[in-house]
């Protein structure tokens, strides 16, 4: 995961294309702001999906996506239809992160609404609005005609997507969030689930709780991949490592690694060759 903020877009797009040749790295993430959320407060931030799109068109293999797009910014139909270009232009790589938004405890990310003339409603019509986005992005991504949509956030009249995304039946959905209301979506919505990564007893037991949500709504908890994102550390890879191994066994499949800039040379390589093969290889001799 490369945040594209404080950043130049040729350096990212040297770890992305190093990445991309790289089939330890399976998948590569921005984030979802349109101002800085760290250092320089007026620093370079450049938008999400727009990136995104010129990235897919410079790699080949990895799957992409955000990390995760914030469904206050962009109107949920508009949203379906920049994805769904982005999954075409990707050739089908496409996985679709969303979550309600920045916390409005956050000055440093509430900031980044009130100068883009964006409304900041509370926590309730946040997580309220993602359901119904889900909802209504699954079916224009699916649905072959024309339909309204009347719901307590969200009013469509004649919505449709076309063309659709290349994959089918649609891009996987990944939710991303701790809090328990965000969790009760991705119970019924998403494919996959993100937190940050912390205290790893915080993290299992937010794990738990979407067990029992989906348990509650009669899903097989199983079916909702667990990701977790983790910063790395180019100093003290170790702690990295320790990081990702406690994640693996609390039951996390899909790491994000998340590099800060500037990006050492070879970054990717690096990555490959010290957090992924060294605990793999650490892995395959314990269990002979």
């Amino acid at each position: 995961m490369t945040a594209p903020s404080q950043v130049d877009y040729q350096d990212l797009l040297r770890v992305w294309r190093e990445a991309d040749t790289i089939p330890e790295i399976e998948h590569a993430w921005l984030f979802d702001h349109l101002l800085p959320i760290f250092g320089d407060p007026n620093g370079t931030t450049y938008e999400g999906w727009t990136l995104l799109s010129a990235l897919a068109a410079q790699t080949h293999r990895l799957r992409l996506g955000l990390l995760v797009t914030s469904n206050r910014f962009r109107p949920p139909a508009l949203l379906a239809k920049i994805a769904a270009t982005v999954d075409i232009v990707s050739g089908g790589r496409l996985d679709f992160g969303i979550g309600v938004g920045s916390r409005p405890s956050w000055p440093s990310a509430r900031r980044e609404y009130e100068a883009h003339g964006l409304p900041f409603h509370d926590t309730a019509h946040a997580v309220g609005s993602l359901a119904e986005a889900c909802t209504v992005i699954r079916r224009l991504w699916t649905e072959p005609e024309p339909f309204d949509f009347d719901g307590t956030y969200l009013q469509l009249t004649g919505a449709f997507c076309n063309p659709k995304p290349v994959q089918r039946p649609h891009p996987p959905i990944l939710i991303g969030g701790r809090s328990g209301p965000t969790l009760r979506v991705a119970a019924e919505h998403a494919d996959l689930w993100n937190i940050p990564g912390g205290d790893i007893d915080d993290v299992v037991r937010r794990s738990r709780l979407l067990d029992r949500y989906c348990t509650e709504l009669g899903r097989d908890p199983a079916s909702i991949i667990r990701s977790i994102h983790l910063p790395v550390s180019y100093d003290q890879p170790d702690i990295t490592r320790d990081a990702i191994g406690e994640a693996i066994d609390a039951g996390f499949r899909h790491i994000v690694l998340g590099l800060s800039a500037p990006y050492p040379a070879g970054v990717a390589r690096w990555v490959a060759d010290e957090l992924i093969a060294t605990p793999a290889r650490a892995a395959s001799e314990l269990s002979r």
